[in-house]
C-alpha cells in the first residue's frame, strides 16, 4: 500500500490508531510515500506521532478507557467494556467517527448506526450468515439482543448460536475440526533463507522486539515517568567480542548502520547476546530521540505466507559515533526537537515535573562556556548558576526560578553525570537549599542523600544501586529475599528475572574473590 502511495497510485488515506511512520519496516520510505499522498487523515488518541506530522486532518479518537463496547480476549470469551471517563473536548469513538464520514459520501442507510448495541447486532447476525458450522465463530443468537440486553451482557465464549446458546466454554472437545473430513488442515511451509543477510560491510545481524517497559510507538507509554526508568534511551544490545570488533564500549554510543538508514543508540554489553547479532528495541521515535527508528534500517522483504516483514533479521554495521562531548538537560517545560537541530544525539524521557535529556555532539567540550549558551538559549535564557573548567572540559548551568528549578544542563569531555532520581526529585521543590544548589552544582547528591540508581523495579520505584546494597548488607540470597527487603518484584514481577541476574552476579563475584 506504502510503495502505491510512494508511486502516486494511492491518493488518501486515513490511518487509524496505528503509528507506521515508526512501526513499518524502511520506514525512510513509508515517510516519503505520506508526504508525496494528497491527502491524509490521521484518527488518533495522541496528537504528537510521527505520523500526525504527514497529517492534512486530524480526527481526536477516543481511547480505551473512554469508549463503550465489547472486547473478546485470548479464550473467546466476549466482555461488555463500559467507559469509567469522559471524552474530552470534541473526542469520539472510532465508530461514530466512520459512520459520520460514510454518512456524507452516500452511504447513510448502510451507517445509520446510533450506538454500540446497533453494530454488535449487526455483527452477531453476518456471523451465522449462511454459516452451517464451517465457520466456528457464530454470536447469531446474541443478534436478537435489545438495548437492555446488550448492556446487562455477561461474559461469554463463543460460539453462542442455536447448539450452543450459553456459550462454549470447550472449543473442539469433540475431536473434530469444522473441515470437509473433519481433520486439522496444515499448510505445509519450507523454510528459506532470509532475503537480505550479513555480508562484510554488514557483518551483524540486528534483531528487534520489545523493550521491558514500553508498548508500541511510546506514543502513551512514553509519557508515563515511571515507566522510562529502566531504560531510558534506546540501546543496542551486543556481545562483548562484538563490540571489541565494533570498536564500542559499555555505556558509549554507537552508529547502526544498513544498506537503508541509520541510528544512534547507546551501548549495552550483554553477554546473551549471540555472537553476529544485536538487539534493538522497535519502540522510539522521533518525538524521543534524534535518530533511533530500528524500522528505519529494516528492508521490506516479505515471508510469502504470512507477510510478516523480515522484522528480526537485518544486516547492520555497529560502530562508534565518536561524539566529543555528552550532556544531560533537565527541563521543567518540554523543548521542542527543532530546539537540538544543532546537537549531533539527543533522547528524551518524561520525568515527575521535568523532562530528561541525554546529549551528546562534536564541538570541542572545553569552549562549552562559549557555545552552549547559544544552543540552549531558549532553556536557559537566564542562568542562575554557572561554571566552566575548560582544562577538564566541564559545563554546567542552572536556571532558577520561582516554582524552583527550571532548567540544568551538564557537559563534559567523558559520559556526564548519569541521571538519577535525586536530581529529579529537585524538580518537585519550589525552594531549594542551599545544599541542593550545591549539589547541582557539583552534578552529584548531596551528602546523605540517596542515589537510588538506574531502575529496575518500575512499580516501587527500585534502583540497581539500593538493590545491591541491601544484597551485600543484609546477605539476601533469593528475589524473594529481596521483595521482603526492599518491595522490588513484588508487584508484576516483569523485574524478576533482572533481580536474579544481580543475585547469581554478586554471588559470582564473591566466590571469585
Amino acid at each position: 500500500m506504502f510503495r502505491a502511495m510512494g508511486e502516486g497510485r494511492i491518493k488518501a488515506v486515513w490511518i487509524m490508531a496505528t503509528n507506521p511512520a515508526v512501526s513499518l519496516p524502511d520506514s525512510n520510505a513509508v515517510r516519503a510515500a505520506l508526504a508525496r499522498c494528497d491527502f491524509v487523515a490521521v484518527s488518533d488518541c495522541v496528537k504528537n506521532t510521527d505520523t500526525a506530522k504527514f497529517a492534512d486532518v486530524l480526527l481526536p479518537a477516543a481511547g480505551w478507557g473512554e469508549k463503550d463496547g465489547t472486547v473478546t480476549n485470548s479464550e473467546r470469551r466476549i466482555s461488555r467494556q463500559r467507559s469509567f471517563t469522559s471524552a474530552p473536548g470534541e473526542v469520539k469513538p472510532d465508530w461514530w467517527i466512520i459512520s459520520e464520514v460514510a454518512q456524507r459520501m452516500g452511504y447513510a442507510a448502510a451507517f445509520d448506526y446510533s450506538c454500540p448495541a446497533d453494530i454488535f447486532r449487526e455483527h452477531a447476525g453476518l456471523s451465522g450468515f449462511e454459516n452451517s458450522g464451517e465457520r466456528l465463530f457464530d454470536i447469531s443468537t446474541l443478534a436478537g439482543l435489545d438495548d437492555d440486553g446488550y448492556e446487562a451482557l455477561k461474559p461469554v465464549q463463543w460460539p453462542v448460536n442455536a447448539a450452543n446458546p450459553f456459550g462454549t466454554e470447550r472449543l473442539l472437545g469433540n475431536g473434530s475440526f469444522p473441515s470437509a473430513d473433519g481433520r486439522a488442515q496444515f499448510i505445509p511451509t519450507k523454510p528459506g533463507i532470509p532475503a537480505y543477510w550479513p555480508a562484510s560491510e554488514y557483518p551483524l545481524v540486528m534483531n528487534t522486539g520489545r523493550s521491558r517497559d514500553q508498548w508500541h510507538t511510546m506514543t502513551r507509554t512514553g509519557t508515563a515517568a515511571k515507566l522510562g526508568r529502566h531504560s531510558p534511551e534506546p540501546y543496542v544490545e551486543i556481545g562483548a567480542k562484538d563490540a571489541s570488533a565494533s570498536g564500542v564500549s559499555d555505556g558509549g554510543l554507537a552508529e547502526i548502520t544498513s544498506p537503508l538508514g541509520k541510528a544512534v543508540l547507546r551501548v549495552r554489553i550483554n553477554e546473551d547476546q549471540r555472537p553476529g547479532m544485536v538487539f534493538t528495541p522497535m519502540h522510539w521515535n522521533d518525538q524521543y530521540a534524534s535518530q533511533a527508528i530500528a524500522g528505519s534500517l529494516i528492508a521490506p522483504a516479505t515471508d510469502p505466507v504470512s507477510g510478516q516483514p523480515e522484522l528480526k533479521c537485518a544486516p547492520v554495521r555497529v560502530s562508534d559515533a565518536k561524539f566529543r562531548w555528552s550532556g544531560l538537560l533537565v527541563s521543567r517545560r518540554l523543548v521542542s526537537p527543532a530546539r537540538f537541530d544543532r546537537i549531533g544525539y539527543w533522547s528524551r524521557r518524561t520525568g515527575n515535573d521535568c523532562h530528561i535529556y541525554q546529549l551528546a555532539g562534536h564541538e570541542d567540550p572545553a569552549l562549552a562556556v562559549q557555545w552552549a549558551p547559544e544552543y540552549f538559549r531558549k532553556v536557559l535564557a537566564v542562568r542562575d548558576i554557572e561554571y566552566s573548567d575548560q582544562g577538564r572540559g566541564i559545563y554546567r548551568a542552572v536556571h532558577i526560578g520561582r516554582e524552583g528549578i527550571r532548567a540544568c544542563l551538564f557537559i563534559g569531555s567523558s559520559p556526564a553525570t548519569p541521571y538519577s532520581d535525586w536530581l529529579e526529585s529537585l524538580f518537585s521543590q519550589k525552594m531549594l537549599t542551599q545544599e541542593s544548589r550545591a549539589a547541582v552544582l557539583f552534578g552529584r547528591p548531596a551528602a546523605g542523600a540517596c542515589d537510588n540508581g538506574a531502575i529496575v523495579c518500575a512499580c516501587y520505584n527500585v534502583g540497581r544501586t539500593a538493590i545491591v546494597n541491601a544484597i551485600l548488607r543484609q546477605g539476601l540470597q533469593s528475589v524473594a529475599a529481596v521483595g521482603a527487603a526492599l518491595q522490588a518484584g513484588m508487584n508484576c514481577g516483569s523485574c524478576r528475572p533482572e533481580l536474579q541476574v544481580l543475585l547469581s552476579n554478586l554471588a559470582a563475584r564473591q566466590d571469585a574473590a
